[in-house]
Protein backbone atom coordinates (compact mmCIF):
# COMPACT_ATOMS: atom_id res chain seq x y z
CA UNK A 1 0.00 0.00 0.00
CA UNK A 2 1.15 3.29 -0.54
CA UNK A 3 2.63 5.20 1.98
CA UNK A 4 1.55 9.16 2.13
CA UNK A 5 4.21 11.12 3.70
CA UNK A 6 3.11 13.66 5.94
CA UNK A 7 6.06 16.04 5.73
CA UNK A 8 5.42 19.36 4.10
CA UNK A 9 8.70 20.33 1.76
CA UNK A 10 9.13 23.96 0.82
CA UNK A 11 9.29 22.79 -2.59
CA UNK A 12 9.30 19.31 -4.95
CA UNK A 13 11.11 18.75 -8.29
CA UNK A 14 10.28 16.66 -10.66
CA UNK A 15 13.27 15.09 -13.00
CA UNK A 16 16.74 15.13 -12.01
CA UNK A 17 18.57 15.63 -15.11
CA UNK A 18 21.21 18.79 -14.68
CA UNK A 19 17.98 21.70 -14.92
CA UNK A 20 16.06 19.77 -11.61
CA UNK A 21 19.54 18.98 -10.44
CA UNK A 22 20.65 22.77 -10.03
CA UNK A 23 17.26 24.26 -9.39
CA UNK A 24 17.47 21.65 -6.03
CA UNK A 25 20.78 22.84 -5.57
CA UNK A 26 20.03 26.38 -5.51
CA UNK A 27 16.56 25.40 -2.97
CA UNK A 28 19.02 23.63 -0.45
CA UNK A 29 21.66 25.62 -0.79
CA UNK A 30 18.74 28.54 0.29
CA UNK A 31 18.07 26.23 3.42
CA UNK A 32 14.75 25.24 1.88
CA UNK A 33 13.31 21.40 2.17
CA UNK A 34 13.45 20.06 -1.05
CA UNK A 35 12.76 16.68 -2.60
CA UNK A 36 14.12 15.49 -5.95
CA UNK A 37 12.55 12.58 -7.69
CA UNK A 38 13.55 10.73 -10.79
CA UNK A 39 11.12 8.27 -12.58
CA UNK A 40 14.69 6.24 -13.35
CA UNK A 41 17.39 4.62 -11.33
CA UNK A 42 20.29 7.12 -11.34
CA UNK A 43 22.78 7.37 -13.39
CA UNK A 44 20.92 6.89 -16.44
CA UNK A 45 20.68 7.55 -20.06
CA UNK A 46 17.47 8.34 -20.85
CA UNK A 47 16.58 11.91 -20.83
CA UNK A 48 19.25 15.28 -22.33
CA UNK A 49 22.03 14.80 -19.26
CA UNK A 50 24.06 11.64 -19.65
CA UNK A 51 26.90 11.64 -21.92
CA UNK A 52 30.70 12.88 -20.36
CA UNK A 53 31.39 16.20 -22.34
CA UNK A 54 29.20 18.92 -23.10
CA UNK A 55 30.73 22.14 -24.83
CA UNK A 56 30.66 25.66 -22.61
CA UNK A 57 30.73 29.17 -24.10
CA UNK A 58 29.63 32.63 -24.29
CA UNK A 59 29.48 33.04 -27.80
CA UNK A 60 25.81 33.33 -28.92
CA UNK A 61 24.21 35.93 -30.85
CA UNK A 62 21.85 36.57 -28.27
CA UNK A 63 22.56 38.72 -25.53
CA UNK A 64 20.62 37.67 -23.18
CA UNK A 65 22.02 33.94 -23.29
CA UNK A 66 25.70 35.81 -23.22
CA UNK A 67 24.79 38.04 -20.44
CA UNK A 68 23.83 34.68 -18.35
CA UNK A 69 26.46 32.73 -19.27
CA UNK A 70 28.72 34.96 -17.00
CA UNK A 71 26.83 34.30 -13.67
CA UNK A 72 27.10 30.43 -15.26
CA UNK A 73 30.62 30.14 -15.43
CA UNK A 74 31.21 31.72 -11.81
CA UNK A 75 28.78 28.84 -10.63
CA UNK A 76 30.81 26.32 -12.51
CA UNK A 77 33.49 27.79 -10.59
CA UNK A 78 31.60 27.43 -7.14
CA UNK A 79 30.58 23.86 -7.87
CA UNK A 80 33.93 22.41 -8.95
CA UNK A 81 35.84 23.87 -5.81
CA UNK A 82 33.34 23.02 -3.30
CA UNK A 83 33.38 19.16 -4.84
CA UNK A 84 37.36 19.66 -5.37
CA UNK A 85 36.34 17.98 -8.78
CA UNK A 86 37.40 19.24 -11.93
CA UNK A 87 34.19 20.07 -14.02
CA UNK A 88 35.50 22.48 -16.79
CA UNK A 89 38.47 22.58 -19.03
CA UNK A 90 39.10 25.70 -20.84
CA UNK A 91 40.17 24.80 -24.93
CA UNK A 92 38.44 27.77 -26.69
CA UNK A 93 35.80 27.41 -28.73
CA UNK A 94 36.48 28.36 -32.83
CA UNK A 95 33.28 28.87 -34.70
CA UNK A 96 33.50 28.34 -38.43
CA UNK A 97 31.93 30.14 -41.14
CA UNK A 98 31.89 31.72 -44.12
CA UNK A 99 33.29 35.49 -43.83
CA UNK A 100 29.84 36.92 -44.31
CA UNK A 101 27.72 34.48 -42.51
CA UNK A 102 24.95 36.93 -40.53
CA UNK A 103 24.96 35.00 -37.36
CA UNK A 104 29.25 34.80 -37.07
CA UNK A 105 28.63 38.55 -37.44
CA UNK A 106 26.03 38.79 -34.87
CA UNK A 107 28.06 36.75 -32.44
CA UNK A 108 31.43 38.51 -33.13
CA UNK A 109 29.46 41.80 -32.31
CA UNK A 110 28.06 39.97 -29.05
CA UNK A 111 30.87 39.32 -27.55
CA UNK A 112 32.54 42.90 -28.27
CA UNK A 113 29.23 44.12 -26.48
CA UNK A 114 30.14 42.17 -23.49
CA UNK A 115 33.71 42.45 -23.27
CA UNK A 116 34.33 38.74 -23.70
CA UNK A 117 37.97 37.68 -25.05
CA UNK A 118 37.83 36.73 -28.81
CA UNK A 119 39.70 36.70 -31.72
CA UNK A 120 39.25 36.76 -35.29
CA UNK A 121 41.03 34.35 -37.44
CA UNK A 122 40.63 35.41 -40.84
CA UNK A 123 44.40 34.16 -42.43
CA UNK A 124 46.19 32.92 -39.05
CA UNK A 125 43.56 29.70 -38.70
CA UNK A 126 45.79 27.46 -40.67
CA UNK A 127 48.70 28.22 -39.00
CA UNK A 128 46.70 27.92 -35.63
CA UNK A 129 44.85 25.24 -36.10
CA UNK A 130 46.54 23.65 -39.13
CA UNK A 131 44.54 20.09 -39.17
CA UNK A 132 41.29 21.96 -39.58
CA UNK A 133 41.13 22.69 -43.39
CA UNK A 134 39.13 25.30 -44.54
CA UNK A 135 38.14 26.65 -48.37
CA UNK A 136 38.08 29.78 -49.91
CA UNK A 137 36.14 32.79 -47.82
CA UNK A 138 35.75 30.58 -44.74
CA UNK A 139 36.94 32.34 -41.50
CA UNK A 140 37.14 31.53 -37.65
CA UNK A 141 36.18 33.18 -34.56
CA UNK A 142 37.61 32.15 -31.19
CA UNK A 143 36.09 32.87 -28.06
CA UNK A 144 38.80 32.02 -25.29
CA UNK A 145 36.54 31.39 -22.47
CA UNK A 146 34.94 28.21 -24.56
CA UNK A 147 35.77 24.62 -23.49
CA UNK A 148 34.27 21.10 -22.54
CA UNK A 149 32.08 20.37 -19.29
CA UNK A 150 31.97 16.99 -17.67
CA UNK A 151 28.69 16.45 -17.73
CA UNK A 152 28.68 13.49 -16.06
CA UNK A 153 30.62 14.19 -13.29
CA UNK A 154 28.91 17.52 -12.76
CA UNK A 155 25.87 15.40 -12.40
CA UNK A 156 27.02 13.65 -9.60
CA UNK A 157 28.34 16.11 -7.95
CA UNK A 158 25.06 18.49 -8.07
CA UNK A 159 23.12 15.06 -6.81
CA UNK A 160 25.75 14.84 -3.71
CA UNK A 161 25.82 18.60 -3.12
CA UNK A 162 21.78 18.11 -3.17
CA UNK A 163 22.42 15.55 -0.15
CA UNK A 164 24.94 17.52 2.03
CA UNK A 165 23.14 20.70 1.91
CA UNK A 166 20.13 18.38 3.24
CA UNK A 167 17.88 17.92 0.41
CA UNK A 168 16.04 14.43 -0.14
CA UNK A 169 16.88 12.85 -3.64
CA UNK A 170 14.21 9.90 -4.59
CA UNK A 171 15.44 7.95 -7.74
CA UNK A 172 13.57 5.12 -9.90
CA UNK A 173 10.60 7.00 -8.32
CA UNK A 174 7.62 7.81 -11.09
CA UNK A 175 5.05 10.46 -11.03
CA UNK A 176 1.64 8.98 -11.70
CA UNK A 177 -0.30 12.35 -10.60
CA UNK A 178 -0.47 15.63 -9.50
CA UNK A 179 -3.01 17.36 -8.11
CA UNK A 180 -3.19 21.15 -7.73
CA UNK A 181 -3.62 23.37 -4.64
CA UNK A 182 -1.99 24.69 -1.36
CA UNK A 183 -0.57 22.14 -0.86
CA UNK A 184 0.20 20.90 -4.12
CA UNK A 185 -0.06 16.87 -3.64
CA UNK A 186 2.32 15.00 -5.83
CA UNK A 187 1.52 10.60 -5.92
CA UNK A 188 4.32 9.07 -7.29
CA UNK A 189 4.72 4.74 -7.90
CA UNK A 190 5.44 4.59 -4.09
CA UNK A 191 4.39 7.23 -2.09
CA UNK A 192 2.03 10.50 -2.22
CA UNK A 193 4.15 13.75 -1.36
CA UNK A 194 3.12 17.25 -0.64
CA UNK A 195 4.97 20.59 -1.20
CA UNK A 196 4.20 24.34 -1.12
CA UNK A 197 5.38 24.79 -4.63
CA UNK A 198 6.17 22.35 -7.44
CA UNK A 199 9.04 22.55 -10.19
CA UNK A 200 8.54 20.51 -13.51
CA UNK A 201 12.35 19.35 -15.24
CA UNK A 202 11.20 16.43 -16.82
CA UNK A 203 12.44 16.68 -20.32
CA UNK A 204 10.40 14.79 -22.86
CA UNK A 205 8.00 13.95 -20.28
CA UNK A 206 6.85 17.07 -19.20
CA UNK A 207 3.69 17.59 -21.64
CA UNK A 208 2.75 13.78 -20.07
CA UNK A 209 2.41 15.45 -16.59
CA UNK A 210 1.41 19.22 -17.79
CA UNK A 211 -1.89 17.34 -19.91
CA UNK A 212 -3.55 16.41 -16.77
CA UNK A 213 -3.57 20.20 -15.53
CA UNK A 214 -5.17 21.63 -18.88
CA UNK A 215 -1.70 22.55 -20.60
CA UNK A 216 -0.02 21.46 -23.44
CA UNK A 217 3.94 22.83 -24.42
CA UNK A 218 4.85 23.33 -28.13
CA UNK A 219 7.75 20.91 -27.56
CA UNK A 220 9.06 18.50 -30.11
CA UNK A 221 10.86 15.50 -28.71
CA UNK A 222 14.20 14.48 -31.20
CA UNK A 223 17.02 12.25 -30.86
CA UNK A 224 20.64 13.21 -31.86
CA UNK A 225 23.26 10.88 -33.02
CA UNK A 226 26.33 11.59 -30.78
CA UNK A 227 28.80 10.33 -33.60
CA UNK A 228 32.74 9.87 -32.74
CA UNK A 229 35.21 9.97 -34.97
CA UNK A 230 38.90 7.72 -35.48
CA UNK A 231 42.12 10.30 -35.75
CA UNK A 232 44.36 8.84 -38.49
CA UNK A 233 47.19 9.76 -36.03
CA UNK A 234 46.76 9.25 -32.44
CA UNK A 235 46.23 12.78 -30.42
CA UNK A 236 46.08 15.17 -33.43
CA UNK A 237 42.88 16.55 -32.25
CA UNK A 238 43.33 16.58 -28.25
CA UNK A 239 43.16 18.79 -25.89
CA UNK A 240 47.10 18.13 -25.17
CA UNK A 241 47.62 19.07 -28.43
CA UNK A 242 45.70 22.63 -28.00
CA UNK A 243 42.78 22.02 -30.38
CA UNK A 244 40.00 23.35 -29.40
CA UNK A 245 35.80 22.86 -29.31
CA UNK A 246 34.35 24.20 -32.68
CA UNK A 247 30.85 25.16 -33.62
CA UNK A 248 30.17 24.96 -38.08
CA UNK A 249 27.90 27.47 -39.06
CA UNK A 250 26.49 26.73 -42.86
CA UNK A 251 29.31 25.25 -43.81
CA UNK A 252 29.67 21.84 -46.05
CA UNK A 253 26.02 22.29 -47.27
CA UNK A 254 25.09 21.84 -43.60
CA UNK A 255 21.66 23.50 -42.66
CA UNK A 256 22.15 23.39 -38.95
CA UNK A 257 24.83 23.59 -36.75
CA UNK A 258 27.62 20.95 -36.36
CA UNK A 259 30.11 21.10 -33.15
CA UNK A 260 32.71 19.27 -31.74
CA UNK A 261 35.01 18.54 -29.08
CA UNK A 262 38.53 17.62 -28.19
CA UNK A 263 39.53 13.82 -28.39
CA UNK A 264 38.56 12.31 -24.51
CA UNK A 265 35.83 10.31 -23.99
CA UNK A 266 36.91 7.75 -25.80
CA UNK A 267 40.97 7.44 -26.45
CA UNK A 268 41.63 8.37 -30.05
CA UNK A 269 38.23 9.44 -30.89
CA UNK A 270 37.23 12.96 -31.59
CA UNK A 271 33.23 13.74 -30.76
CA UNK A 272 31.46 15.94 -33.93
CA UNK A 273 27.46 16.13 -33.68
CA UNK A 274 24.82 17.78 -35.98
CA UNK A 275 22.88 19.66 -33.76
CA UNK A 276 19.68 18.62 -35.59
CA UNK A 277 17.60 15.37 -34.59
CA UNK A 278 14.43 13.12 -35.67
CA UNK A 279 11.33 12.54 -33.81
CA UNK A 280 11.14 10.35 -31.09
CA UNK A 281 9.26 8.44 -28.42
CA UNK A 282 10.77 8.98 -24.68
CA UNK A 283 8.84 5.58 -23.66
CA UNK A 284 11.02 3.82 -26.54
CA UNK A 285 14.55 2.96 -25.70
CA UNK A 286 15.86 1.02 -28.85
CA UNK A 287 14.46 3.82 -31.70
CA UNK A 288 14.61 1.77 -34.64
CA UNK A 289 17.50 3.75 -36.75
CA UNK A 290 15.47 5.50 -39.47
CA UNK A 291 16.45 7.46 -42.82
CA UNK A 292 16.33 10.78 -41.23
CA UNK A 293 19.81 9.31 -39.13
CA UNK A 294 21.16 8.30 -42.23
CA UNK A 295 21.15 11.68 -43.96
CA UNK A 296 22.09 13.54 -40.97
CA UNK A 297 25.01 10.73 -40.44
CA UNK A 298 25.97 11.17 -44.49
CA UNK A 299 25.72 15.35 -43.73
CA UNK A 300 28.13 14.78 -40.99
CA UNK A 301 30.94 12.92 -42.86
CA UNK A 302 30.79 15.45 -45.64
CA UNK A 303 32.09 18.01 -43.04
CA UNK A 304 34.75 15.42 -41.25
CA UNK A 305 36.19 14.41 -45.14
CA UNK A 306 35.85 18.62 -46.25
CA UNK A 307 36.94 20.36 -42.82
CA UNK A 308 38.77 17.85 -40.82
CA UNK A 309 41.16 15.38 -43.33
CA UNK A 310 43.29 13.52 -39.99
CA UNK A 311 39.53 12.01 -39.27
CA UNK A 312 38.23 9.15 -41.01
CA UNK A 313 35.23 10.10 -42.91
CA UNK A 314 33.27 7.58 -41.60
CA UNK A 315 31.61 7.08 -37.86
CA UNK A 316 33.45 4.71 -35.56
CA UNK A 317 30.58 4.90 -32.72
CA UNK A 318 27.52 6.14 -32.92
CA UNK A 319 25.46 6.57 -29.50
CA UNK A 320 22.12 8.61 -29.24
CA UNK A 321 20.38 11.70 -26.91
CA UNK A 322 17.25 12.81 -26.72
CA UNK A 323 16.44 16.36 -26.22
CA UNK A 324 13.43 18.91 -26.31
CA UNK A 325 13.08 21.70 -28.31
CA UNK A 326 11.02 24.93 -28.59
CA UNK A 327 9.70 25.91 -31.75
CA UNK A 328 11.79 29.07 -31.43
CA UNK A 329 14.36 27.22 -29.36
CA UNK A 330 14.80 29.14 -26.51
CA UNK A 331 13.81 28.13 -23.25
CA UNK A 332 10.34 27.62 -21.66
CA UNK A 333 10.91 29.45 -17.30
CA UNK A 334 7.66 30.38 -15.88
CA UNK A 335 5.05 29.93 -13.97
CA UNK A 336 1.54 27.56 -14.90
CA UNK A 337 -0.78 29.89 -16.45
CA UNK A 338 -3.56 28.70 -13.35
CA UNK A 339 -1.69 27.40 -10.67
CA UNK A 340 1.08 30.30 -9.72
CA UNK A 341 2.69 27.60 -7.30
CA UNK A 342 3.61 25.19 -10.39
CA UNK A 343 6.76 26.27 -11.99
CA UNK A 344 8.12 24.63 -15.30
CA UNK A 345 11.38 24.31 -17.00
CA UNK A 346 11.48 22.70 -20.72
CA UNK A 347 12.98 22.70 -24.06
CA UNK A 348 16.37 23.10 -23.55
CA UNK A 349 16.70 22.30 -27.10
CA UNK A 350 20.41 20.89 -26.82
CA UNK A 351 22.09 24.08 -25.87
CA UNK A 352 20.77 24.40 -22.16
CA UNK A 353 23.60 21.92 -20.16
CA UNK A 354 25.89 24.86 -20.09
CA UNK A 355 23.12 27.09 -18.63
CA UNK A 356 21.77 25.32 -16.19
CA UNK A 357 23.13 27.60 -13.01
CA UNK A 358 21.01 29.97 -13.82
CA UNK A 359 17.84 28.06 -15.07
CA UNK A 360 18.31 26.09 -11.53
CA UNK A 361 18.61 29.78 -9.54
CA UNK A 362 15.98 31.12 -12.03
CA UNK A 363 13.39 27.94 -11.09
CA UNK A 364 14.14 28.81 -7.53
CA UNK A 365 13.86 32.43 -7.81
CA UNK A 366 10.12 31.57 -9.59
CA UNK A 367 9.08 28.54 -6.99
CA UNK A 368 9.42 31.11 -4.04
CA UNK A 369 7.84 34.27 -5.25
CA UNK A 370 11.39 36.03 -5.52
CA UNK A 371 12.02 38.57 -8.23
CA UNK A 372 13.86 36.58 -10.83
CA UNK A 373 17.55 37.88 -11.64
CA UNK A 374 17.24 38.12 -15.48
CA UNK A 375 14.18 39.63 -17.67
CA UNK A 376 12.17 36.29 -18.31
CA UNK A 377 10.72 37.84 -21.27
CA UNK A 378 12.26 35.51 -24.45
CA UNK A 379 11.23 32.12 -22.12
CA UNK A 380 7.44 32.77 -21.65
CA UNK A 381 4.66 30.50 -22.26
CA UNK A 382 2.73 33.62 -23.37
CA UNK A 383 5.10 34.16 -26.28
CA UNK A 384 3.54 31.14 -28.14
CA UNK A 385 0.16 32.79 -28.80
CA UNK A 386 -2.12 29.89 -29.05
CA UNK A 387 -0.61 28.10 -25.98
CA UNK A 388 0.05 31.09 -23.66
CA UNK A 389 -3.52 30.02 -21.37
CA UNK A 390 -3.94 26.62 -19.95
CA UNK A 391 -6.85 24.48 -21.85
CA UNK A 392 -9.42 24.38 -18.99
Amino acid sequence: MMAAQKELYDAIVIGAGIQGCFTAYHLAKHSRRVLLLEQFFLPHSRGSSHGQSRIIRRAYPEDFYTEMMAECYRIWAQLQHEAGTQLYRQTGLLLLGMKENPELKTIQATLSRHGVEHQYLPEELKQRFPNIQLARGEVGLLDKSGGVLYADKALRVLQDAIRQLGGIVHDGEKVMEIKPGLPVVVKTTSSSYQARSLIITAGPWTNRLLRPLGLELPLQTLRINVCYWKEKAPGSYSVSQAFPCFLGLGLSLAPHHIYGLPSREYPGLVKVCYHHGNNADPEERDCPTAFADIQDVHILSRFVRDLLPDLEPEPAIMEHCMYTNTPDEHFILDRHPKYDNIVIGAGFSGHGFKLSPIVGKILYELSMKLTPSYDLTPFRISRFPSLGKAHL
